[in-house]
């Protein structure tokens, strides 16, 4: 059994590199939070909206992450490897593929809001939620990208600019939220033009972050380009197949699991649309404040990642288990904190969001639903995290898969829709979901760091460098 020194001192390397990745993380997750805020306050329908159009379009990006982050493992093995020089390579084969998907993807997404109203969403909820969809679509490509850099920047252990860049999001995002949601007219006269702009509702909350989109991609480029490659990067810069092919090998099943699980959750939207305006805000809201205490635990457990493939990269599995372990319990510890926050603080956070009397009652109870499940949230969080690090993309797939759609999703209907407990019944659902593939995870760090655990490089080594 290790002794406490080392499990102290990985403690507090994770923490160091988890800190700002979580609070970039939470940063990225409060912005969704002001979107919910700014957007209730212009009504339950412009709310409704803007959070199924925001539910659909993430649906679709979260599938374009997960397959960005298939860099994740690669990038960092190859710097725990001590090749700087091929973790560079990488981000620009990440970019060429941050390119191709993002467009590739928006294209189909595109006729997604034309399927609303024959599905029995509410036309007013509908036509505000289409038009979130079309202004959010053009952003993917940078979105993807910023993933990208993103892993590159993590894997090496320089997360400042990530946060710098959340920082900046957030303060962009609010004043153009503002504006565009509601409009200018209110505006001073040495606004200028800018009063002009008329509200857009939905759509102004989908044109702001789209912009602000653009603006941290843009913000970690920089970054990156500031870095210097012993060796020089001169040849790393065109596509090549095998690279780009790599990636997304290894990011596939990343994407198919976090659609797996937004898929779910995008469902349970759509089903709480159906059930009426009241509960698809109070729906939007919950989710709101439980994905921002989430942010911590994907925090940590991007940073267990990291240390997970830099001991996988030097060939250390015993450091790897030590580190995906400790990463395992800060993450339930943080999520214990955050569930006992929900718990007693949930009536008053609903106010907070919604002065509507119908939907915050509503978001109060799930509230309550979400403390009871934030352990959970945590550990099949940190257990995505480790396990790409240790290079297992594709079981993290399967036991999503039959934890959210063969467990959750069955208890949802049963609970939400058979019982009649509605929007509630349809939590629960996601409670059941979560803790099924917690568990898996769990079981299947503790297997899977039992024995040596071997590089992605040494299973598939990198093809001669030839270009498309």
């Amino acid at each position: 059994m290790p002794s406490p020194r080392p499990i102290r001192a990985e403690l507090g390397a994770l923490l160091r590199l988890a800190f700002p990745l979580a609070v970039a993380s939470a940063g990225q997750a409060a912005m969704g939070l002001v979107d919910a805020a700014v957007c209730g306050r212009a009504g339950a329908v412009v709310l409704a909206g803007a959070g199924l159009g925001n539910v659909l379009f993430l649906a679709l990006a979260v599938a374009g992450m997960g397959l960005m982050m298939g860099l994740d493992p690669l990038v960092a093995q190859a710097f725990g490897a001590g090749d700087a020089r091929g973790a560079r390579r990488l981000l620009w084969q990440g970019t060429w593929l941050a390119l191709g998907a993002g467009v590739l993807l928006a294209l189909p997404w595109a006729l997604v809001p034309l399927a609303l109203r024959p599905l029995g969403i509410e036309d007013a909820v509908a036509r505000e939620a289409g038009r979130f969809i079309w202004t959010r679509l053009p952003s993917l490509p940078a979105l993807l990208f910023f993933v990208a850099a993103k892993s590159y920047l993590q894997g090496l252990g320089l997360t400042r600019a990530v946060l710098l860049s959340t920082v900046v999001a957030n303060v962009v995002n609010l004043g153009l939220g503002l504006l565009f949601v509601f409009g200018g007219e209110s505006l001073p006269g040495w606004a200028g033009p800018l009063r002009a702009i008329p509200p857009l509702g939905a759509a102004g909350s989908a044109l702001a972050n789209s912009s602000v989109t653009v603006v941290q991609a843009l913000f970690l480029a920089a970054a990156v380009r500031a870095m210097r490659v012993e060796g020089g990067v001169t040849g790393q810069r065109r596509p090549r197949r095998g690279d780009i092919l790599r990636a997304a090998r290894v990011g596939a099943p990343i994407a198919l699991h976090l659609a797996a699980e937004v898929g779910l959750f995008a469902l349970v939207g759509f089903l709480a649309g159906r059930l009426g305006r009241a509960p698809l805000a109070a729906h939007q809201i919950a989710i709101a404040l439980a994905s921002t205490t989430f942010t911590f635990a994907v925090g940590i457990g991007s940073a267990g990642g990291v240390r997970v493939a830099w001991a996988v990269g030097a060939g250390d599995t015993a450091l790897a288990r030590r580190a995906g372990l400790t990463a395992f319990a800060a993450g339930a510890g943080v999520m214990a904190i955050s569930g006992l926050g929900f718990f007693v603080l949930a009536v008053p956070l609903a106010r907070l969001m919604t002065s509507d009397p119908s939907v915050a009652p509503v978001a109060a109870t799930l509230l309550s639903v979400a403390a009871v499940f934030q352990i959970s949230d945590g550990i099949q969080a940190v257990g995505a995290g480790v396990l790409r690090g240790a290079g297992d993309t594709r079981y993290t797939f399967g036991a999503n898969m039959v934890g959210h759609w063969a467990v959750g999703l069955p208890v949802a209907i049963a609970l939400g829709l058979g019982a009649g407990l509605g929007i509630i019944g349809l939590w629960w659902g996601l409670c059941a979901g979560l803790s099924a593939v917690a568990a898996a995870l769990l079981l299947r760090f503790l297997r899977l760091s039992s024995r040596p655990i071997t590089p992605l490089a040494a299973v598939a080594p990198f093809p001669a460098p030839e270009s498309l």
